[in-house]
Formats: structure tokens, sequence, C-alpha cells
């Protein structure tokens, strides 16, 4: 059995808290790959000055180049001031096993998806997180059960994916694929990979894991 949680923790106490003041509207999303040592960035939902100025005024962006840029999204390189504490973020989250799932910014608030080995381990990443003072939210704690003998409710393409994911690396720290090359060794485009990562998430929540209120509670 594993854990997943679904964590909400405040920019202002994490990173880009002054660049959500300057880019009310952007959104960010993660996107780490095993050749590089800085984490790169999707910016959606604003212009690239308006970007470009947010990450200019923002204390705990040390530096951010411009990799690609599309119709509706853009790419950085992001390089975290020291003090930041961005780094030690993750490695509270991640430690011990935990693997990111997924990592999204919006409206001030970083929403994370953590898989963990047990909820033990879960518990001791949210109290080393409240131990340095960040008021993170556990909005949801789901056990991944044995489910032999039950047909899964994840479409093929869903299950084509996670398999993939799981074989070349992506859900490990740091990442042993980036998305864009587990879309090419998929063949399909990044963002019909995301979009079936994030179906599948959705299908595994909402159909086949318990939530932790029903037989069981997080202590």
């Amino acid at each position: 059995m594993s854990t997943i949680a679904d964590l909400r923790l405040p920019a202002a106490e994490t990173a880009l808290a002054t660049a959500f003041e300057r880019a009310p509207a952007a959104t960010f999303e993660l996107e780490s790959s095993v050749s590089k040592t800085r984490p790169s960035l999707w910016v959606a939902d604003v212009d690239r000055e308006t970007v470009d100025a947010a990450f200019d005024a923002d204390p705990s962006v040390a530096a951010a180049e411009l990799l690609v840029e599309t119709d509706s999204r853009l790419l950085y390189d992001v390089t975290f001031a020291d003090d930041a504490g961005t780094t030690r973020l993750w490695e509270d989250l991640l430690v011990d096993g935990g693997s990111l799932l997924e990592a999204r910014a919006s409206d001030g608030w970083w929403q994370v998806t953590v898989r963990y080995r047990d909820r033990e381990t879960l518990c001791e990443a949210y109290e080393r997180l409240l131990d340095r003072g960040i008021n993170v939210e556990l909005r949801r704690v789901t056990d991944v059960t044995d489910t032999g003998g039950h047909a899964t409710r994840l479409t093929p393409e869903q299950q084509e994916a996670l398999e993939a994911a799981l074989e070349y690396g992506y859900f490990e720290i740091p990442r042993g694929v980036s998305m864009e090359e587990l879309a090419d060794e998929l063949g399909i485009s990044h963002q019909a990979l995301s979009e079936r990562f994030r179906r599948a998430y959705e299908t595994l929540v909402d159909a086949e894991l318990q939530p932790a209120g029903e037989g069981s509670r997080f202590d």
C-alpha cells in the first residue's frame, strides 16, 4: 500500500509570493528533468513581459531564463535564491522516497500531489513543514490498496501513460525524463500527455482510491 496526499502551501511562505503580486493571473507548473539542476516552470495565463517583470521583482528568484514560448505558455529555467528555502521545501516534502506527482501554483498558493510509502511517512513530512512555520494544508489523503482481480477504470491511453512514466522514471526525484521527452516516447504532444495524467489522477483518486474519511482518519 502507498499513500497519495494533496497539499496546499502558501507562496508567501515558500516561493514566488512577489511574482504573484505582480502577475496575479499567472499559473505556474513545475516541470523538472534529470538533465538539469535547475527547476523548469511552465507559466500560463500571462504575457511574457509581465512574467519577466514579475520574476525580476521577486526576491526568491535569482535568475529566470526563457526556454520555450508557445501561443499559450512559457517555459523558464529558474534559479531560486539561496535563502528562498525552495530546495529545503522539496527536500522536506520528498524525503524518505516521496514521489512528486504534480506541483502547480496559482492565486498565491502551491498545490502539490505527492505519493508516499505509507501514512507514517506522510505524517513525518507534514510535521516537518509545520515545524518550519509553513501553514501547509492537507487537502486530501488516499490509500492505494491491493485491487488485484478488479478491472481498472483507467482508459488504455491513461494506463499506457502511467506505465511509461514509471518505466522512464518520470515520478522520481530528480525525474529521469521530462514530460516533453516522455510525450515523444509515446508519440503524442506534451499537452495530450498532460491531459492524460490529469484525467488518470482524477480517476484514481475519485473512483478507485479510498478517501481518508472512509474507514480511517489522518492523525
